[in-house]
């Protein structure tokens, strides 16, 4: 009898997993086609978070299983050490996908949109060609890219222009400075 119960419930766990990964997959799709958010990102974040699903139903299918929690938690306090030594160095990575998850889900700028990004040390005035896992793409008003990256673009105030006009106004360069005219077609 303990046997069915727990093909059953394995039986569960899969056709939940499945239905959960559909209506997250169909829900980050809607967000992007409200939002605008290119297919890539779309794609990205969708199996980001299928991944963290992923880990979930892996979790729960051991202790539906009888894996003990001790043998569980020696498992994974074991992955965590591998991959917190691994990401230790490069924390700014996983610093990066992030706060790609929150540009995505909540970052008020699009591609397209002129934007200042308020730093002492340069200014970063420009339209915005890509966001991408880890940096936004900004095109200066003198055609330069400035490839920002997304954990420091949260940090930073972020200044939003009607247009190229607008910005360039408000450029500290823009007199000293020829900007192409192919900025507007970007």
């Amino acid at each position: 009898m303990a046997m069915l119960l727990q093909i059953g419930l394995v039986l569960l766990l899969i056709v939940g997993y499945f239905i959960l990964l559909r209506i997250v997959s169909s829900t980050i799709h809607m967000i992007g086609l409200r939002r605008a958010v290119h297919e890539l990102r779309v794609s990205v974040v969708t199996k980001l978070l299928h991944l963290g699903l992923t880990a979930i139903f892996v979790l729960l299918l051991c202790v539906v299983l009888g894996v003990g929690y001790g043998q569980l938690a020696v498992f994974f306090s074991s992955v965590f050490a591998v991959v917190g030594v691994a990401l230790f160095a490069q924390w700014s990575i996983l610093s990066n996908i992030t706060a790609s998850l929150i540009i995505f889900f909540g970052f008020p700028y699009r591609v397209g949109d002129w934007v200042k990004v308020v730093d002492k040390d340069e200014e970063i005035l420009g339209q915005i060609h890509e966001i991408s896992t880890f940096h936004v793409i900004i095109t200066r008003l003198s055609g330069d890219t400035v490839t920002y990256p997304n954990n420091l673009i949260l940090q930073k105030p972020v200044i939003r222009y009607r247009d190229r006009i607008d910005a360039q106004r408000h450029s500290a360069f823009s007199e000293k400075q020829d900007v192409p005219e192919s900025l507007d077609k970007i």
